[in-house]
């Protein structure tokens, strides 16, 4: 009985097309899930994980910060779309809480139990929601990158990251400076580093013996997934 929609809405002037996926036997308010695409924008592997959510019993939206029909095929056209947003924080998290937005309003989402979860590229942005104190109980970044030019001083979020430990777009170096940054903004924060695992490690369109910096991982795949889970029992309760 999962249903999904594709739902219209704005940032700004610019129109924005997300995907929301819920199970329409159940009754009653429960916990919201925001699912953050990666840096080819909003695609079926997006659609497919929030589906895979109201499987669960969670609602799930996968916002979109790049805009309706921005879409990448190509690494370099990847690289384009996203770059105005690695740039400009202030506009990346105005489209997350765009997104953020239209979860709250959901008729079948208890506003108070609200995590925002995402990969690669939107794993970055939910880090980037948790230190501007949007209001979400967590997040759970999948092999995202934790620079930013605007670390946090306080950290209210519970904070889950999945982390690829042989991931060269995330040099250990940044790792130690996340990890600085989080207990100085006093945060819940957990960090997990899968051995063998590269960047992109839960993307199964992905080949597992790709030369560059991603590939796909099963195993670090579904233990991220069961930690994910974990991760939702504890911060929702039950």
């Amino acid at each position: 009985m999962i249903k999904t929609e594709t739902v219209e809405y704005k940032q700004g002037s610019t129109v924005c097309e997300g995907f929301l996926a819920y199970d329409d036997a159940k009754s009653g308010k429960r916990p919201g899930i925001l699912v953050v695409h990666e840096w080819n924008g909003m695609q079926d592997y997006m659609k497919q994980r929030s589906q895979m959510l109201a499987e669960l019993g969670y609602v799930a939206f996968a916002p979109d910060i790049f805009g309706k029909g921005v879409r990448a095929q190509t690494m370099e056209e990847c690289a384009k779309i996203s770059e105005p947003y690695y740039k400009d924080r202030m506009l990346q998290r105005a489209r997350a809480q765009a997104g953020l937005d239209v979860l709250r309003g959901n008729a079948n989402v208890d506003p108070a139990k609200i995590v925002a979860i995402g990969y690669c590229f939107g794993g970055m942005v939910v880090l980037e929601m948790a230190r501007a104190g949007m209001k979400v109980a967590g997040v759970v970044s999948f092999h995202g990158q934790f620079a930013t030019p605007m670390p946090a001083k306080s950290v209210s979020a519970k904070v889950l990251v999945l982390h690829g430990n042989d991931d060269p777009v995330v040099p250990p170096e940044e790792v130690l400076a996340f990890e600085k940054e989080m207990t100085d903004a006093r945060a819940d924060w957990q960090l997990v580093a899968y051995g063998g695992a590269k960047h992109t490690f839960t993307n199964y369109n992905l080949p597992t013996d790709l030369p560059g910096p991603a590939a796909y991982n099963e195993k670090a795949d579904k233990r991220s997934w069961i930690a994910m889970k974990e991760f939702f029992r504890e911060t929702f309760g039950g």
